[in-house]
């Protein structure tokens, strides 16, 4: 039966979305038409194009003599380097799981041209094949961040099944305030009704396994007042902890790698290969971090801190005692 041209318009505008080649051959079989109908068809969606260009901005169906077929142009199309930059991106994060990137990875694609996608194809298909994800205990990240969005969104209080970094079982009825991601996960920050309501605490979000909604909701005066970019540059590592303010000498051979690790880090004074520098940070997870330098940091204050990362360095030390 034929199709009806409204419907074969729009069949056919989707198509070219898609970043399909539109033969007028193939498309008048498929749909059962003359080819004098198709061609038709694209005239009126060049001409359509063309008179709503304060809509669709540049976009246009080009026809290739070489190829016999239309492809869409659009100046918004992704190029083949933006794509590439972005799904490198996706793969390094190794937060989703391989069904989920492929899934990410194959709509990304389409927005790229029809001309550009093999190359892309080549050089992401290594990377795909080994891409190794991380742990997860939910079912879907996508789908638990989107249901997290929401009632952050709706203001709704929700009770979050969860495993804690010690594989313990947890239940929280908490106040969604904010989602976050840095180093492979990410995170929801939150507020417990029933524990210290004014204190952020931070659930890593691939670790809870049900939610459920509950029908009441918060008022913004019920959550802590924080500032969400301020609290990123201050948390990287997502761990709870004081707020305090640091120095550290740091002789290594990139500052700017430890400026980038900080954002609120500066550098107070420099005397040859060695830097002073002060940064604001949240949390214990800084400790880990400064431990992971090794000797190209030392902490000169908070002098409590200082204590603290003795005693850990001794702690460790004497777990090698015994090796002559």
């Amino acid at each position: 039966m034929e199709s009806t041209k409204h419907d074969r318009l729009l069949e056919i505008f989707f198509r070219s979305l898609r970043g399909e080649e539109l033969s007028v051959q193939r498309l008048a079989k498929e749909y059962g038409v003359s080819t004098k109908s198709i061609s038709r068809d694209i005239n009126d969606l060049k001409s359509f194009l063309a008179d709503h260009r304060h809509l669709v901005g540049n976009t246009e169906l080009n026809y290739s003599s070489q190829d016999k077929c239309y492809r869409l142009h659009m100046d918004e199309f992704l190029t083949n380097k933006e794509l590439f930059a972005m799904i490198e991106v996706l793969i390094g994060t190794r937060a989703f799981s391989k069904e989920e990137l492929l899934t990410l990875t194959d709509k990304l694609r389409r927005f790229t041209t029809a001309e550009d996608r093999p190359k892309l194809n080549d050089l992401i298909r290594k990377e795909l094949y080994h891409y190794s994800e991380v742990k997860h205990d939910c079912d879907s990240v996508t789908d638990t961040l989107w249901k997290l969005v929401n009632c952050i969104s709706d203001k709704r209080e929700v009770t979050i099944e969860y495993y804690r970094i010690d594989r313990a079982w947890r239940t929280h009825r908490i106040r969604p305030a904010s989602l976050m991601f840095t180093d492979h996960y990410f995170y929801l920050i939150a507020f417990k009704t029933d524990d210290e309501p004014s204190k952020p605490f931070y659930f890593r979000v691939d670790r809870i396994k049900y939610i459920t909604e509950h029908r009441k909701h918060f008022g913004a005066n019920e959550v802590g007042n924080f500032d969400e970019g301020l609290l990123r540059e201050r948390s990287l590592f997502m761990w709870p902890g004081k707020l305090r303010i640091i120095r550290f000498e740091y002789s290594g051979t990139s500052v700017q790698a430890v400026l980038d690790k900080l954002p609120t880090a500066k550098i107070i004074e420099r005397s040859g290969g060695k830097y002073t520098l002060e940064a604001e940070v949240y949390g214990d997870g800084i400790k880990m971090w400064i431990l992971s330098q090794g000797s190209r940091i030392k902490v000169t204050e908070p002098l409590e801190f200082v204590r603290e990362l003795k005693e850990e360095i001794l702690t460790m030390s004497n777990f090698y005692d015994d090796i002559k």
